[in-house]
């Protein structure tokens, strides 16, 4: 299996078995901040991760609050400067993470088992919308990339 198609499928396989356990589900933007939080050098605030993220501080501040709900995160004054809040882990979310990467490395294991295979991405093989109606590839492409 081409080493691409291989990293889809580690990633399939994980989200599918996350999704399918009894934690909850992690938006693509919490996964990342939660990564950045606990992978990152501390110490994190909303505007460093903003920062790293390239995203606004309100988006970073919304996952932050989900996170925090979850407990995977906790909001915290700088002690030194008042007007900072760090964003520091907590044992929920190391918790979390390492049952991530446990089926990360479940999917690894299933990626060495499976036999190789080509997957065709090519658009100009995937079949009209319409029977009538013959989409150029691109609105194919925009179609299949909205859903």
């Amino acid at each position: 299996m081409p080493a691409q198609l291989q990293s889809l499928e580690l990633w399939r396989h994980a989200f599918v078995a996350s999704v399918r356990g009894d934690a909850p589900d992690l938006s693509a933007r919490q996964m990342a901040l939660m990564l950045s939080v606990y992978l990152g050098e501390a110490p994190h605030t909303v505007r460093g991760l903003a920062l790293a993220l390239k995203i606004s501080k309100p988006a970073v501040s919304r996952a932050l609050d989900r996170l925090g709900e979850l407990g995977y995160i906790r909001r915290q004054r700088d002690d030194l400067d008042r007007r900072n809040v760090l964003v520091q882990k907590t044992a929920s979310g190391a918790g979390f993470l390492t049952e991530f990467s446990r089926l990360i490395d479940e999917a690894k294991e299933h990626i060495a088992s499976v036999p190789a295979r080509m997957i065709d991405f090519a658009i100009e093989a995937e079949a009209p919308l319409s029977s009538d109606i013959a989409a150029p590839s691109s609105e194919i492409w925009a179609h299949s990339t909205a859903e």
